[in-house]
């Protein structure tokens, strides 16, 4: 399976592509796509929804994985950021590509364990899972490489499985109380 993780954003979106074979995470290729600062919104807009057409080409991947929309401080980069994950997203499903969505705490927890880790946590973690010599730069794209490993831990997670509460099935099932 090849998943895109994507770290969305206006002026950097950064991206990472891994694959995920017999269990093993092996990573294709990260970066981050950049617009000019000076541009006006909706031609950074446009770029980023041709770079990302371009990717899907490229990687031609089975799935993406988006982090979700979290921002406190500055409500005018939030609503930026909202405006280039909605151009994300449909490029995403004009490709025809399967898109998840992973709260930074998920992201967190799938790679490191700790909903609450720190960003230096995630960023070694995802070095070591992945057997890099370096982090990967820019910090986007290593957001994004940690995003897809998110995805390429849950989505092989048994307990995922459509079948996992079914009777003799052999696989492990979340029970409510």
């Amino acid at each position: 399976m090849v998943i895109l993780g994507i770290d969305p954003g206006f002026a950097i979106v950064g991206f990472g592509v891994v694959e995920m074979v017999c269990g093993r995470a092996r990573l294709i290729q990260c970066g981050a796509v950049t617009t000019p600062a000076g541009k006006a919104l909706p031609a950074r807009l446009l770029q980023i929804a041709e770079d990302m057409q371009r990717l899907f080409e490229l990687f031609r991947p089975d799935a993406m994985a988006v982090e979700e929309l979290f921002f406190t401080n500055n409500i005018t980069t939030g609503i930026g950021v909202a405006q280039a994950r909605g151009v994300l997203l449909t490029e995403a499903q004009r490709a025809g590509v399967p898109i998840f969505e992973y709260s930074p705490s998920q992201v967190k927890l799938a790679v490191t364990g700790y909903g609450k880790a720190e960003k230096r946590q995630v960023m070694d973690m995802t070095k070591r899972l992945l057997g890099l010599p370096s982090v990967p730069k820019p910090d986007d794209a290593a957001d994004a490489v940690a995003i897809a490993l998110c995805h390429a831990r849950s989505c092989t997670s048994r307990l995922q499985s459509p079948d996992a509460a079914r009777p003799g099935s052999g696989r492990y099932a979340v029970r409510k109380k």
